[in-house]
């Protein structure tokens, strides 16, 4: 889980996940909304891809981005578990 935490650690990712909670988008989508170059926007969605946190479907000549729900709903449980005080 290392490398989810590394991926949430940053802003630029975070804000990423967050244009994604909306809905599926391609990378040229996502780069829009950031004053960023492509190739860094691209190595931002490598990074999510390899914490699990977003999945990558080729589509003709797009890649669209969407969000691994399943994976944040562990980091939620995790870290509900590390917070309650009852248990």
């Amino acid at each position: 889980m290392g490398d989810v935490w590394k991926a949430l650690a940053d802003p630029t990712r975070r804000k990423i996940l967050t244009l994604l909670k909306s809905g599926d988008m391609n990378a040229g989508d996502i780069a829009a909304k950031f004053n960023m170059t492509k190739p860094s926007i691209s190595n931002h969605l490598n990074i999510l891809k390899q914490a699990d946190l977003v999945d990558a479907e080729k589509i003709g000549q797009n890649v669209i981005y969407s969000l691994n729900t399943s994976v944040l709903e562990d980091i939620m449980g995790l870290l509900s578990e590390l917070t309650n005080r009852n248990e």
